[in-house]
């Protein structure tokens, strides 16, 4: 493992001298940016960042880059809320503009950045002046708006999953190798001492040999299922929706769609599972170094052309390893209800008692059984047990072997890798590429229930279904199409 270097202070001058600087402006140079990095100008010395969404998960990536020490030099956002005009006092446009109001705190909190409706836009004319960007815009987006950036030669911080299909995250692990710049995704609990520590008793052998893996999420807590659009509306005033939908296949505005209830949508979203297996999947995936499964099997219920299923049970098999990773989301028995555009909730999907042993699974969030007993685990708390104790007994607790980021803190452990202080963040894109992989490979599942899907890893196919090439690499709308 990189272990971290003396924290000596390293100024966005210094910096400047370590990147690729060449290989950057060469890359970028094809898609018609002029990047050269502020700092090499004599700026401010602070790394300069493009906030790339600026509303909701936006809203906190950005504050929390400022928090530890990134200055905000852009904003980038569809919604543009000082031209903002929602009319209607119903239910809908009520969640509308609180919604919303998040996106209006963003800029009054950083009134001297430059406000962008396309990060195209914002790459093109801020390219030099800003060093980073956070990407936390829908799915549908991360791809392009990560690889422009870093073609650009910035600095990326994606937001969970990485991409929204599976081709999108092993480029974006190339380019980023390519492009030498540093990378990280927003799975935030990766960052915790404990997360890191179990995975270190994991690769130790704390359970001796594992045979399986069980994860689970109530969510989701929007709409799936669905099998048609919402009706049309207008589209108010300050809402770009041409740009909103981007790469992906058209749909008319509706606030039942945007700007939350998008997650369900297969064109935009990944549903539960791409939402939260890269958060409760992590720690399990990390320490076992799992990689890739060998085949994936989902069954399902409520899941349409358009829709994620309202529930699923996906078994991920990693022969080469002798594990099977079981995922469980959603609520049996939940029904959509197209009226209200809502879930009508059911029973928590998770897994039967067997496995649980009367611990409480609102508690916990996966467990990992091996031959000497099983390993309960929380990511937000250090809360993890082993059951039965006896299986600790004789153990060899071993020393640190993954480094520790600064402060628990995901935001603060990228800066420190811009600046030269260690290597890589722990989730830069060599690790959050594969791992989105693997969790997109039970979206696929997803769309094909009840099939087992064989994975040819070095290929990037599923093996006798050339029909599911669409379902690995999508096609995009014209005027977003990218060589990479």
């Amino acid at each position: 493992m990189n272990k971290p270097t003396s924290p000596t202070p390293t100024t966005r001058r210094d910096f400047s001298k370590k990147a690729s600087l060449a290989t950057a402006v060469a890359a970028s140079s094809a898609f018609g940016f002029q990047f050269v990095p502020s700092h090499v100008w004599g700026a401010n010395s602070r790394i300069q960042l493009g906030g790339i969404g600026s509303g909701g998960k936006g809203k906190v990536d950005i504050a929390e880059c400022a928090k530890v020490g990134i200055q905000v030099a852009a904003l980038v956002d569809i919604v543009d809320t000082k031209r903002l005009s929602i009319s209607g006092a119903d239910q809908d446009g009520k969640k509308l503009k609180a919604r919303l109001a998040s996106m209006g705190h963003t800029r009054q909190a950083f009134p001297d950045a430059k406000f962008y409706g396309d990060y195209r836009e914002m790459l093109h004319d801020m390219g030099d002046k800003i060093d980073a960007v956070t990407v936390s815009t829908p799915d549908h987006h991360h791809f392009h708006a990560a690889v422009l950036s870093m073609k650009a030669g910035k600095h990326v911080y994606c937001q969970k999953p990485l991409t929204h299909g599976i081709w999108e995250a092993r480029t974006l692990a190339r380019v980023a190798k390519e492009t030498g710049v540093k990378t990280q995704m927003g799975n935030q609990a990766h960052a915790n001492d404990h997360l890191r520590r179990v995975a270190e008793l994991l690769r130790s052998g704390i359970l001796g040999k594992v045979k399986e893996v069980h994860a689970w999420t109530n969510r989701p807590i929007w709409p799936q299922g669905f099998s048609a659009p919402p009706a049309a509306a207008p589209v108010p005033v300050g809402i770009d929706w041409k740009q909103w939908i981007g790469p992906a296949p058209w749909v008319d505005y509706s606030p039942k769609i945007a700007p939350f209830s998008w997650r369900g949508w297969w064109n935009y979203g990944t549903g539960a599972l791409g939402d939260m297996a890269c958060h409760i999947m992590d720690m399990a995936y990390w320490g076992l170094e799992l990689g890739s499964p060998q085949t994936i099997k989902a069954v399902e219920e409520g899941g349409t052309e358009l829709s994620a299923p309202i529930n699923s049970s996906i078994t991920y098999d990693f022969a080469d390893k002798g594990i099977k990773f079981h995922w469980y989301d959603g609520q049996k028995g939940a029904k959509f209800d197209a009226e209200k555009w809502r879930l009508i909730p059911g029973e928590f999907n998770r897994p039967g008692e067997k496995i649980l042993e009367g611990v409480d699974y609102k508690k916990y969030g996966s467990v990992i059984i091996g031959e000497k007993g099983k390993l309960f685990f929380n990511r937000f708390s250090d809360t993890w047990f082993v059951k039965p104790s006896s299986a600790l007994d004789g153990f060899n607790f071993p020393g640190q072997s993954i480094p520790r980021a600064r402060d628990q803190n995901n935001y603060a452990e990228w800066l420190d890798s811009i600046e030269g202080k260690v290597d890589h963040g722990q989730s830069y894109f060599g690790y959050a590429g594969p791992f989105t992989e693997m969790v997109l490979l039970g979206v696929v599942a997803q769309r094909n229930p009840n099939e087992k899907l064989r994975w040819d890893a070095a290929n990037l196919e599923f093996k006798g279904r050339p029909d599911l090439k669409s379902q690995i690499q999508p096609a995009y709308r014209d005027g977003w199409k990218i060589e990479v």
